[in-house]
Protein backbone atom coordinates (compact mmCIF):
# COMPACT_ATOMS: atom_id res chain seq x y z
CA UNK A 1 0.00 0.00 0.00
CA UNK A 2 2.84 2.39 0.78
CA UNK A 3 0.70 4.15 3.40
CA UNK A 4 -1.80 3.25 6.08
CA UNK A 5 -3.75 5.94 7.91
CA UNK A 6 -3.37 6.04 11.70
CA UNK A 7 -5.70 7.16 14.45
CA UNK A 8 -5.14 7.03 18.23
CA UNK A 9 -8.66 5.89 19.17
CA UNK A 10 -8.81 2.24 20.20
CA UNK A 11 -12.33 0.91 19.71
CA UNK A 12 -11.62 -1.96 19.94
CA UNK A 13 -8.25 -1.40 18.17
CA UNK A 14 -6.55 1.49 16.42
CA UNK A 15 -7.50 2.29 12.84
CA UNK A 16 -4.16 1.21 11.37
CA UNK A 17 -4.55 -2.22 12.96
CA UNK A 18 -8.17 -2.57 11.84
CA UNK A 19 -7.12 -1.72 8.27
CA UNK A 20 -4.16 -4.11 8.20
CA UNK A 21 -5.97 -7.10 9.71
CA UNK A 22 -7.87 -7.58 6.42
CA UNK A 23 -4.68 -7.35 4.35
CA UNK A 24 -1.91 -9.06 6.34
CA UNK A 25 -2.12 -12.76 7.11
CA UNK A 26 -2.27 -13.58 10.84
CA UNK A 27 -2.09 -9.90 11.76
CA UNK A 28 -2.64 -9.07 15.45
CA UNK A 29 -3.55 -5.75 17.03
CA UNK A 30 -0.38 -3.77 17.72
CA UNK A 31 1.87 -5.71 15.32
CA UNK A 32 2.72 -2.57 13.34
CA UNK A 33 3.90 -0.76 16.45
CA UNK A 34 5.71 -3.81 17.85
CA UNK A 35 7.58 -4.44 14.59
CA UNK A 36 8.03 -0.80 13.63
CA UNK A 37 11.81 -0.71 14.10
CA UNK A 38 12.28 -3.71 11.76
CA UNK A 39 9.81 -2.88 9.02
CA UNK A 40 11.48 -0.01 7.16
CA UNK A 41 8.52 2.30 7.79
CA UNK A 42 8.17 5.78 9.28
CA UNK A 43 5.44 7.79 10.93
CA UNK A 44 4.70 10.80 8.74
CA UNK A 45 2.06 12.80 6.91
CA UNK A 46 0.97 11.63 3.50
CA UNK A 47 -2.64 12.51 2.67
CA UNK A 48 -3.26 12.08 6.40
CA UNK A 49 -1.04 11.12 9.30
CA UNK A 50 0.00 7.51 9.35
CA UNK A 51 2.74 5.05 8.47
CA UNK A 52 4.66 5.28 5.20
CA UNK A 53 7.42 3.24 3.62
CA UNK A 54 10.81 4.91 3.64
CA UNK A 55 10.76 4.91 -0.15
CA UNK A 56 7.54 6.93 -0.10
CA UNK A 57 8.86 9.25 2.59
CA UNK A 58 11.95 9.99 0.51
CA UNK A 59 9.69 11.34 -2.25
CA UNK A 60 8.17 13.89 0.14
CA UNK A 61 11.29 15.28 1.79
CA UNK A 62 12.89 17.63 2.42
CA UNK A 63 9.85 19.83 3.04
CA UNK A 64 12.19 22.79 3.52
CA UNK A 65 15.18 24.65 2.19
CA UNK A 66 18.23 22.39 2.53
CA UNK A 67 20.40 25.41 3.36
CA UNK A 68 18.01 26.63 6.05
CA UNK A 69 16.43 23.76 8.03
CA UNK A 70 13.73 26.04 9.49
CA UNK A 71 12.62 27.55 6.20
CA UNK A 72 9.38 26.14 4.81
CA UNK A 73 6.26 27.22 2.98
CA UNK A 74 5.30 28.87 6.30
CA UNK A 75 8.51 30.51 7.63
CA UNK A 76 9.04 30.18 11.37
CA UNK A 77 9.30 33.27 13.60
CA UNK A 78 12.82 34.03 14.85
CA UNK A 79 12.07 33.10 18.47
CA UNK A 80 10.62 29.73 17.45
CA UNK A 81 13.60 29.00 15.20
CA UNK A 82 15.95 29.60 18.11
CA UNK A 83 13.97 27.26 20.37
CA UNK A 84 13.86 24.62 17.64
CA UNK A 85 17.61 24.84 17.05
CA UNK A 86 18.30 24.40 20.77
CA UNK A 87 15.91 21.45 20.86
CA UNK A 88 17.52 19.90 17.78
CA UNK A 89 20.97 20.24 19.34
CA UNK A 90 19.66 18.56 22.50
CA UNK A 91 18.18 15.65 20.53
CA UNK A 92 21.41 15.17 18.59
CA UNK A 93 23.33 15.14 21.87
CA UNK A 94 21.00 12.63 23.54
CA UNK A 95 20.37 10.41 20.50
CA UNK A 96 16.77 9.43 21.36
CA UNK A 97 14.48 11.56 23.53
CA UNK A 98 11.11 11.30 25.23
CA UNK A 99 8.98 14.48 25.05
CA UNK A 100 9.08 14.62 28.85
CA UNK A 101 12.90 14.82 28.73
CA UNK A 102 12.65 17.77 26.37
CA UNK A 103 10.04 19.50 28.48
CA UNK A 104 12.09 19.08 31.65
CA UNK A 105 15.05 20.63 29.86
CA UNK A 106 13.25 23.58 28.23
CA UNK A 107 9.78 23.95 29.88
CA UNK A 108 8.21 25.73 26.92
CA UNK A 109 4.79 26.09 28.56
CA UNK A 110 1.32 25.59 27.07
CA UNK A 111 -0.30 26.43 23.75
CA UNK A 112 -3.80 26.04 22.28
CA UNK A 113 -4.17 22.76 20.39
CA UNK A 114 -6.22 21.90 17.31
CA UNK A 115 -9.23 20.80 19.38
CA UNK A 116 -9.29 23.97 21.48
CA UNK A 117 -7.63 22.59 24.64
CA UNK A 118 -4.24 23.37 26.11
CA UNK A 119 -1.29 21.23 25.12
CA UNK A 120 2.34 21.19 26.02
CA UNK A 121 4.25 23.63 23.81
CA UNK A 122 7.16 21.20 23.67
CA UNK A 123 4.89 18.58 22.12
CA UNK A 124 3.76 21.06 19.48
CA UNK A 125 7.32 22.03 18.64
CA UNK A 126 8.36 18.37 18.40
CA UNK A 127 5.38 17.72 16.10
CA UNK A 128 6.34 20.65 13.89
CA UNK A 129 9.98 19.57 13.69
CA UNK A 130 8.89 16.02 12.90
CA UNK A 131 6.66 17.24 10.09
CA UNK A 132 9.45 19.44 8.79
CA UNK A 133 11.70 16.38 8.63
CA UNK A 134 14.15 17.51 11.31
CA UNK A 135 13.11 14.65 13.59
CA UNK A 136 11.87 11.10 13.10
CA UNK A 137 9.86 8.78 15.31
CA UNK A 138 12.22 6.01 16.39
CA UNK A 139 9.58 4.01 18.24
CA UNK A 140 6.74 4.45 20.71
CA UNK A 141 6.99 3.94 24.44
CA UNK A 142 3.60 3.37 26.11
CA UNK A 143 2.08 5.08 23.08
CA UNK A 144 4.37 8.14 23.31
CA UNK A 145 6.55 9.00 20.31
CA UNK A 146 10.30 8.76 20.92
CA UNK A 147 12.30 11.09 18.68
CA UNK A 148 15.75 11.20 17.09
CA UNK A 149 17.32 13.66 14.66
CA UNK A 150 16.59 12.97 11.01
CA UNK A 151 18.97 13.89 8.22
CA UNK A 152 17.65 13.97 4.66
CA UNK A 153 19.58 14.04 1.43
CA UNK A 154 19.26 17.21 -0.63
CA UNK A 155 15.99 17.56 -2.47
CA UNK A 156 15.45 17.97 -6.22
CA UNK A 157 15.86 21.40 -7.71
CA UNK A 158 14.93 20.99 -11.38
CA UNK A 159 11.29 21.12 -12.44
CA UNK A 160 11.25 17.72 -14.14
CA UNK A 161 12.47 15.86 -11.04
CA UNK A 162 10.00 17.69 -8.80
CA UNK A 163 7.13 16.80 -11.15
CA UNK A 164 8.26 13.17 -11.27
CA UNK A 165 8.24 12.97 -7.47
CA UNK A 166 4.81 14.55 -7.24
CA UNK A 167 3.48 12.19 -9.91
CA UNK A 168 4.87 9.21 -7.99
CA UNK A 169 3.12 10.42 -4.82
CA UNK A 170 -0.12 10.79 -6.78
CA UNK A 171 0.18 7.24 -8.14
CA UNK A 172 0.57 5.80 -4.63
CA UNK A 173 -2.51 7.66 -3.38
CA UNK A 174 -4.64 6.64 -6.36
CA UNK A 175 -3.59 2.99 -6.09
CA UNK A 176 -4.83 2.89 -2.48
CA UNK A 177 -8.17 4.66 -2.93
CA UNK A 178 -9.30 4.07 -6.54
CA UNK A 179 -11.66 3.70 -8.29
CA UNK A 180 -12.65 7.35 -7.94
CA UNK A 181 -14.80 9.90 -9.69
CA UNK A 182 -12.88 12.90 -10.98
CA UNK A 183 -14.24 15.04 -8.13
CA UNK A 184 -12.93 12.53 -5.59
CA UNK A 185 -9.64 12.16 -7.46
CA UNK A 186 -9.10 15.91 -7.42
CA UNK A 187 -10.02 16.09 -3.72
CA UNK A 188 -7.65 13.23 -2.87
CA UNK A 189 -4.70 14.71 -4.74
CA UNK A 190 -5.25 18.12 -3.21
CA UNK A 191 -4.34 16.44 0.06
CA UNK A 192 -0.81 15.96 -1.28
CA UNK A 193 -0.24 19.49 0.02
CA UNK A 194 0.31 17.76 3.39
CA UNK A 195 2.84 15.36 1.88
CA UNK A 196 4.72 17.97 -0.13
CA UNK A 197 3.80 21.54 0.85
CA UNK A 198 6.85 22.76 -1.05
CA UNK A 199 5.09 21.78 -4.32
CA UNK A 200 1.53 22.83 -3.45
CA UNK A 201 1.37 25.11 -6.47
CA UNK A 202 2.07 22.15 -8.77
CA UNK A 203 -0.71 19.87 -7.51
CA UNK A 204 -3.32 20.99 -10.07
CA UNK A 205 -0.92 20.05 -12.87
CA UNK A 206 -0.17 16.71 -11.19
CA UNK A 207 -3.91 16.00 -11.04
CA UNK A 208 -4.30 16.55 -14.77
CA UNK A 209 -1.30 14.34 -15.52
CA UNK A 210 -2.72 11.62 -13.24
CA UNK A 211 -6.04 11.81 -15.09
CA UNK A 212 -4.19 11.18 -18.38
CA UNK A 213 -2.29 8.16 -16.97
CA UNK A 214 -5.37 6.44 -15.54
CA UNK A 215 -7.99 4.29 -17.20
CA UNK A 216 -11.37 5.99 -17.41
CA UNK A 217 -14.69 4.17 -17.53
CA UNK A 218 -18.30 5.34 -17.36
CA UNK A 219 -20.98 3.97 -15.05
CA UNK A 220 -24.45 5.52 -15.20
CA UNK A 221 -23.02 8.54 -16.97
CA UNK A 222 -20.29 9.19 -14.36
CA UNK A 223 -16.60 8.92 -15.12
CA UNK A 224 -14.45 6.72 -12.88
CA UNK A 225 -10.67 6.44 -12.81
CA UNK A 226 -8.32 3.62 -11.80
CA UNK A 227 -4.74 2.42 -12.52
CA UNK A 228 -4.18 0.88 -15.93
CA UNK A 229 -2.65 -2.34 -14.61
CA UNK A 230 -5.68 -3.26 -12.51
CA UNK A 231 -7.44 -6.49 -13.44
CA UNK A 232 -11.15 -5.72 -13.45
CA UNK A 233 -13.30 -8.82 -13.31
CA UNK A 234 -16.91 -9.78 -12.76
CA UNK A 235 -16.49 -12.65 -10.33
CA UNK A 236 -19.20 -13.39 -7.80
CA UNK A 237 -18.53 -11.90 -4.32
CA UNK A 238 -17.83 -14.37 -1.55
CA UNK A 239 -20.00 -14.74 1.53
CA UNK A 240 -17.49 -13.22 3.97
CA UNK A 241 -18.61 -10.54 6.44
CA UNK A 242 -15.96 -7.88 7.03
CA UNK A 243 -16.10 -5.15 9.67
CA UNK A 244 -14.12 -2.22 8.27
CA UNK A 245 -12.29 0.64 9.94
CA UNK A 246 -13.81 4.12 9.45
CA UNK A 247 -10.70 5.03 7.41
CA UNK A 248 -10.42 1.80 5.43
CA UNK A 249 -9.75 2.47 1.72
CA UNK A 250 -13.01 0.70 0.87
CA UNK A 251 -15.07 3.32 2.73
CA UNK A 252 -12.69 6.32 2.85
CA UNK A 253 -14.28 8.04 -0.17
CA UNK A 254 -17.60 8.99 1.42
CA UNK A 255 -19.10 10.22 -1.88
CA UNK A 256 -18.37 6.86 -3.52
CA UNK A 257 -19.71 5.06 -0.44
CA UNK A 258 -23.07 6.82 -0.76
CA UNK A 259 -23.24 6.21 -4.52
CA UNK A 260 -22.49 2.50 -4.20
CA UNK A 261 -24.51 1.62 -1.12
CA UNK A 262 -27.22 4.25 -0.94
CA UNK A 263 -26.70 5.60 2.57
CA UNK A 264 -24.53 8.15 4.29
CA UNK A 265 -21.75 7.01 6.63
CA UNK A 266 -20.12 9.48 8.97
CA UNK A 267 -17.39 9.04 11.57
CA UNK A 268 -19.00 10.17 14.85
CA UNK A 269 -16.30 9.79 17.52
CA UNK A 270 -16.03 13.58 17.78
CA UNK A 271 -19.79 14.17 17.47
CA UNK A 272 -21.67 15.03 20.69
CA UNK A 273 -23.31 11.91 22.11
CA UNK A 274 -26.85 13.25 21.67
CA UNK A 275 -26.26 13.81 17.95
CA UNK A 276 -24.75 10.43 17.12
CA UNK A 277 -26.72 8.29 14.70
CA UNK A 278 -24.65 5.11 14.47
CA UNK A 279 -22.35 5.22 17.49
CA UNK A 280 -18.97 6.36 18.76
CA UNK A 281 -16.84 4.20 16.44
CA UNK A 282 -19.21 2.47 14.06
CA UNK A 283 -17.45 -0.05 11.80
CA UNK A 284 -19.10 -0.40 8.37
CA UNK A 285 -20.28 -3.97 7.77
CA UNK A 286 -19.43 -5.35 4.33
CA UNK A 287 -21.28 -8.52 3.36
CA UNK A 288 -20.65 -9.90 -0.09
CA UNK A 289 -20.54 -6.69 -2.17
CA UNK A 290 -22.86 -4.57 -0.04
CA UNK A 291 -22.29 -2.47 3.08
CA UNK A 292 -25.51 -3.32 4.87
CA UNK A 293 -24.94 -1.80 8.31
CA UNK A 294 -22.42 -1.23 11.04
CA UNK A 295 -21.08 -2.59 14.31
CA UNK A 296 -19.85 -0.98 17.52
CA UNK A 297 -17.37 -3.26 19.26
CA UNK A 298 -15.95 -3.05 22.77
CA UNK A 299 -14.05 -5.28 25.16
CA UNK A 300 -15.22 -5.73 28.74
CA UNK A 301 -13.79 -8.21 31.26
CA UNK A 302 -11.90 -9.94 28.48
CA UNK A 303 -14.98 -10.51 26.31
CA UNK A 304 -15.93 -8.93 23.00
CA UNK A 305 -19.24 -7.07 23.03
CA UNK A 306 -20.92 -6.21 19.74
CA UNK A 307 -23.88 -3.99 18.91
CA UNK A 308 -25.20 -3.95 15.35
CA UNK A 309 -27.26 -1.61 13.24
CA UNK A 310 -28.66 -2.16 9.76
CA UNK A 311 -29.69 0.19 6.98
CA UNK A 312 -32.68 -2.03 6.20
CA UNK A 313 -33.92 -5.18 7.85
CA UNK A 314 -31.36 -7.46 9.49
CA UNK A 315 -30.62 -10.36 7.12
CA UNK A 316 -32.29 -13.62 8.17
CA UNK A 317 -30.04 -15.66 5.92
CA UNK A 318 -28.33 -18.45 7.87
CA UNK A 319 -25.20 -17.90 5.78
CA UNK A 320 -25.04 -14.30 7.00
CA UNK A 321 -25.50 -15.37 10.63
CA UNK A 322 -22.70 -17.90 10.30
CA UNK A 323 -20.36 -15.48 8.54
CA UNK A 324 -20.99 -12.66 11.02
CA UNK A 325 -20.03 -14.94 13.91
CA UNK A 326 -16.94 -16.04 11.95
CA UNK A 327 -15.92 -12.39 11.59
CA UNK A 328 -16.41 -11.78 15.31
CA UNK A 329 -14.23 -14.79 16.04
CA UNK A 330 -11.53 -13.36 13.75
CA UNK A 331 -11.75 -10.11 15.71
CA UNK A 332 -11.34 -12.01 19.01
CA UNK A 333 -8.20 -13.71 17.70
CA UNK A 334 -6.92 -10.38 16.32
CA UNK A 335 -7.39 -8.81 19.77
CA UNK A 336 -5.93 -11.80 21.63
CA UNK A 337 -9.12 -12.55 23.57
CA UNK A 338 -8.55 -16.23 24.24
Amino acid sequence: MGFVQADPIRAPARAQDLILRHRVKDYRAGDLERRYTKLGVEEDFFINYGFVTRELQALMHPRRDCCDPFQSSLPWPVARRKRAQLLLDFVRERGVVHPQDVDERFAHGKVKNYWGGNSNATTHLLDAMHYQGLLRVVRRQAGIRMYAAHEHAGGPTDEATCQARLDALADVAVRIYAPMSFASLRSLLRRLRYAAPQWEGEIAGATQRAKQRLVCGQVDGMEWYWPGDWKVGRGEPDDTVRLLAPFDPVVWDRARFELLWGWMYRFEAYTPVAKRVRGYYALPMLWRDQVIGWANLSVKDGSLNAEFGYVGAEPRDQVFTRELEAELERVRVFLGLG
